[in-house]
C-alpha cells in the first residue's frame, strides 16, 4: 500500500506539472514558439544524460536496433511538432484549445485503434466518439474555424504513443534518443538566432536565460515521476489521472488569462467531457466484465505510456 499511495503522489506530481505549463512558457518571452522550443530540445538532452550518466544506465543501447532507432527519429519529429504547437498555443491566447486537445486525445486513440489494429467498438465507444465529433463541428462554428490546435496536438500525441509503442523502448531512455536527433537542429538554429542578432538567450536577463535553461528540467522531471507511477499504480487509476492536466490548463485558460469563452464553445467542451465520462464508464464496466477489447487503447496515451522494464 505504501508503493501504491507514493505511486499515486508522482502521478499526481506529473499531470500537476504538466497542467500548470501554460504558465510557465509565457515567463520565457520574448523569445518565441520556435526558440523555446530548441532551447527545449537541447537542455532535455543534457539533463537526459546526465540523468543517464548518474546512473550509469547504458545497456539499452545493444537493443537500438536500425528500426528503432528510425521510429524513435520518426517520434522525434512528431512530438516537436506536438511541442511547438503547445508552446504557440499557450503564448498567444488558445491555453483553453490546448487544454482541449488533450480532452479529446483518448477519443482520437480509440479512432487510432479502429484504423491501425482493426479493434472493434462497442456501441458505448462509438457514442463517445460520435460526441466528441459533434463537438469538433461544434467548436468549428464557434471558432469560424476547425480548431486546428486542439486536433494537430490530439493527432500529434496519438501519432507519437503509436509510435513509441512500436519502438518498445523505456521512456527516459527513448526520450534521450529523440532530444539527441533534434539536438543538431535546434542547436544550429540557435546559433543562426545568435549571429542574427536576434536570439534572446542571454539578452533579455539572467532570469529569462535560467528560464530558458529549465525547459530541459521542466520537460524530463515529469517525465520521470510519471514512470514512477506507472509501475506502482493500475493503468485505470493512472488513465483516470491524465485529466489532471488539461482541467487546469483549461482553468488557467479561463480564470487566470481570461479567454473568451461563449455558450456555444461551452456546449462543444460539454459535449467532449460527457463523451469521456461515456468511454471511462464503459471501459470500468468492460474490465469488471472481463472483456479483453476493454484494455486501454494500444495508440497514443497522454503523455504515452512507459514500457514496464528495468535495464
Amino acid at each position: 500500500m505504501p508503493e501504491m499511495r507514493r505511486g499515486v503522489a508522482y502521478g499526481i506530481a506529473a499531470y500537476g506539472i504538466w497542467g500548470l505549463f501554460p504558465l510557465y512558457f509565457p515567463l520565457l518571452k520574448p523569445a518565441g514558439a520556435v526558440e523555446i522550443l530548441a532551447h527545449r530540445m537541447v537542455w532535455s538532452l543534457v539533463l537526459m544524460l546526465a540523468i543517464l550518466m548518474v546512473a550509469r544506465n547504458w545497456s539499452w543501447i545493444r537493443r537500438l536496433t536500425p528500426r528503432r532507432l528510425g521510429l524513435l527519429a520518426l517520434a522525434a519529429l512528431v512530438i516537436a511538432g506536438n511541442w511547438g504547437t503547445y508552446i504557440y498555443a499557450v503564448n498567444s491566447g488558445h491555453t483553453i484549445e490546448a487544454a482541449l486537445g488533450y480532452f479529446i486525445n483518448p477519443l482520437f486513440s480509440v479512432l487510432l485503434g479502429v484504423v491501425i489494429f482493426r479493434e472493434r467498438l462497442r456501441p458505448l465507444q462509438w457514442a463517445a466518439v460520435g460526441l466528441g465529433t459533434v463537438a469538433v463541428i461544434v467548436l468549428t462554428v464557434d471558432y469560424g474555424r476547425l480548431p486546428w490546435i486542439a486536433l494537430a496536438l490530439a493527432g500529434a500525441f496519438g501519432t507519437y504513443g503509436l509510435l513509441k509503442k512500436f519502438a518498445n523502448m523505456p521512456s527516459a531512455e527513448s526520450l534521450t534518443i529523440e532530444t539527441l536527433v533534434l539536438f543538431v537542429p535546434a542547436l544550429v538554429y540557435l546559433g543562426m538566432l545568435e549571429a542574427g542578432d536576434t536570439g534572446t538567450f542571454g539578452h533579455a536577463g539572467a532570469g529569462q536565460a535560467a528560464l530558458l535553461a529549465g525547459a530541459g528540467l521542466v520537460t524530463a522531471v515529469p517525465l520521470l515521476l510519471f514512470n514512477g507511477a506507472a509501475i506502482r499504480v493500475p493503468l485505470t487509476a493512472l488513465g483516470m489521472m491524465q485529466y489532471i492536466a488539461p482541467v487546469l490548463q483549461f482553468l488557467i485558460g479561463l480564470f487566470i488569462q481570461h479567454e473568451d469563452m461563449p455558450a456555444s464553445r461551452w456546449i462543444g467542451f460539454l459535449l467532449v467531457w460527457v463523451g469521456l465520462v461515456i468511454l471511462s464508464v464503459d471501459g470500468l464496466r468492460a474490465r469488471a466484465g472481463g472483456d479483453r477489447r476493454a484494455e486501454p487503447p494500444r495508440t497514443a496515451e497522454s503523455p504515452p505510456q512507459p514500457v514496464r522494464e528495468t535495464t
